[in-house]
């Protein structure tokens, strides 16, 4: 796994005197961001966007699907995908993360990306009330598949007051 720090470039389109966003908010908005936009490649080529829960855990954006699911079976052929949160408004920061998905099979990242997802979703995975209670204990078990994207380019954008586009790079591996 890895956690380094990517590069990040001011693009573009940004307005003048646009500052780029430190890795360090995109991380923030990541961590704080409820719901996320998955952009998946259905195999005649057409694209399979769906909404989930995803933590930033193992050095990527973890996300769980059951094996038969649309976007498991879609990651299957083509594992290249694009993870979209933000704000859903004219203000604030969204967050573009492409990569590569793959499962996790080790027992010892899926405890951690599950601890990660629980400190992040709280009650809505761990009370008896939750939505999602008992998904930990699937992920861990290996019954609901957990994915990991390993970013190769992100996006930061800042909006109102003033625009900045921020690309975000990291080292090869």
């Amino acid at each position: 796994m890895f956690d380094s720090e990517p590069d990040a470039v001011l693009g573009p389109f940004s307005s003048p005197g646009a500052r780029a966003t430190p890795w360090a908010s995109a991380l923030a908005v990541l961590g704080e961001a409820e719901v996320f936009w998955l952009s998946t490649v259905r195999p005649d080529g057409r694209p399979h966007v769906t909404p989930l829960l995803a933590a930033w855990s193992l050095g990527g954006a973890c996300f769980t699907t059951g094996g038969q699911e649309r976007k498991a079976r879609n990651l299957e052929r083509n594992p290249r995908c694009v993870l979209t949160t933000g704000t859903n408004a004219l203000t604030g920061v969204d967050v573009v993360i492409e990569g590569v998905a793959s499962v996790v099979d080790e027992r010892s990242g899926r405890e951690q990306a599950v601890a990660d997802f629980e400190r992040k979703y709280g009650a809505h995975l761990t009370s008896p009330e939750g939505s999602w209670y008992r998904l930990g204990e699937a992920v861990i078990a290996g019954d609901v598949r957990l994915y990991r994207v390993a970013p190769t380019v992100g996006f930061a954008f800042g909006k109102l007051p003033a625009s900045s586009q921020t690309r975000y790079t990291w080292p090869s591996r």
